[in-house]
């Protein structure tokens, strides 16, 4: 850790007029990363001049920013078999004082609801019902069908604000408690509907990334987990006209699901007429690149 009276004499400086020399010490404070924007957020506090207020608040989002950038890039390449670690990401993008651990907390209290009422003998089909009853019917989660585009559908703490979202949002967190609980559910890049598939349990591997197609049924988790075949997975990709690509009927990667959510918010944003959220997300998805 760096010397934080040195960074608090640094933040006495963001004030400087001179452009060349603000700049340098913008750098200097922007090598402190993370660990600067608590000292940042106190200094906003206590100045209420307009523009060292916009100042602080630049370097305090272009810090965050970067510290997504390079967490989602260490979660594609060491950690990314933990989806809500990288749903958390991106979902701080927009709300950095998300709470990890109460989102953790709330994750482990539904997954537990679900635990109390699977046993082993259960079917999968069986225990999709009980996942069903707890996400849907118990906890109240549903499609935002009223503003289906928003991007706040996306994020994590829409989710659990108002218990509704769009099919990727509850669709990874159907995911989330699914796997918490060892069921075998995964995601499908379905264009244009997320989709979930349960996968055989006795030949599921240790990597979701090794998964071949060797779906038992596929669940629409934006339509209260509706469980539904292949059939129908061909007759809508035939009738969206799509070349019917093998990708479309498998699991797919946590970090494909990832890419999915920034994808659809760069979309969002860009529609919302929001170019600079959108070009910031451009950016953020480079870090799931190799």
């Amino acid at each position: 850790m760096k010397d934080i009276n040195e960074l608090k004499a640094l933040i006495r400086l963001i004030d400087e007029p001179d452009e060349n020399l603000f700049n340098q010490v913008k750098k200097h404070i922007f090598e402190y990363g993370i660990e600067a924007v608590a000292e940042l957020e106190t200094a906003l506090e206590l100045t209420f001049d307009d523009g060292l207020q916009k100042r602080i608040q630049a370097l305090i989002h272009d810090i965050q920013l970067n510290y997504t950038f390079l967490e989602l890039h260490n979660w594609a390449k060491f950690n990314y078999s933990d989806l809500l670690k990288g749903y958390m990401l991106i979902s701080r993008y927009q709300y950095p004082d998300l709470n990890p651990d109460l989102i953790t907390r709330e994750v482990g209290r539904i997954a537990q609801e679900v635990w109390l009422e699977l046993n082993n003998n259960l079917t999968a089909l069986e225990k999709v019902k009980v996942l069903n009853h707890i996400l849907f019917d118990i906890n109240k989660f549903g499609g935002n069908t009223a503003n289906l585009y928003s991007p706040d559908n996306y994020y994590l703490k829409s989710l659990f604000d108002t218990h509704k979202g769009n099919p990727l949002s509850i669709g990874m967190l159907y995911i989330i408690i699914a796997r918490s609980l060892r069921i075998p559910i995964y995601g499908v890049d379905l264009p244009r509907h997320f989709i979930l598939a349960y996968v055989d349990e006795t030949v599921v591997p240790q990597s979701s990334d090794d998964i071949e197609d060797e779906v038992l049924f596929y669940l629409n988790p934006f339509n209260q987990g509706a469980v539904f075949t292949k059939k129908e997975i061909e007759l809508f990709v035939k009738q969206m006209k799509l070349e019917p690509l093998v990708s479309f009927f498998k699991p797919c990667t946590n970090v494909t699901i990832i890419r999915r959510m920034i994808n659809g918010l760069i979309e969002s944003y860009t529609s919302n007429g929001n170019g600079d959220k959108a070009a910031e997300l451009q950016h953020i998805a480079a870090a799931l690149e190799s």
